[in-house]
């Protein structure tokens, strides 16, 4: 009984949650670069920084949606403004073990 509670409740909370880390798309009208020809994914809420995001690379942007899983769409996806490098010279860390 116990386990089927606790599967219950995983399963609720797994529900719950998708919908806030799912991805979405934007629409790119005509104009839009090759790359960017049918959609722009970007993570969280269409805000206008994701909508700069897309713009920037390259998505006459022209309405919202859920993104295609169909191969034959072209997807470019909205970075995010910080790179890697960036992020780890901002924090540096040390291996365990290593003296210096």
């Amino acid at each position: 009984m116990k386990k089927l509670l606790g599967l219950s409740l995983l399963s609720a909370l797994l529900f719950v949650a998708t919908p806030v880390m799912s991805d979405n798309c934007y629409m790119c009208g005509s104009g839009s670069s090759d790359a960017c020809k049918n959609y722009c994914k970007y993570s969280g809420s269409d805000t206008s920084e994701n909508r700069k995001k897309c713009q920037a690379a390259g998505c006459k942007i022209s309405g919202t949606s859920s993104c295609p899983t169909a191969a034959n769409y072209k997807v470019c996806v909205a970075k995010a403004n910080t790179r890697l490098g960036e992020m780890l010279a901002a924090r540096p860390f040390k291996l365990p073990g290593k003296d210096g």
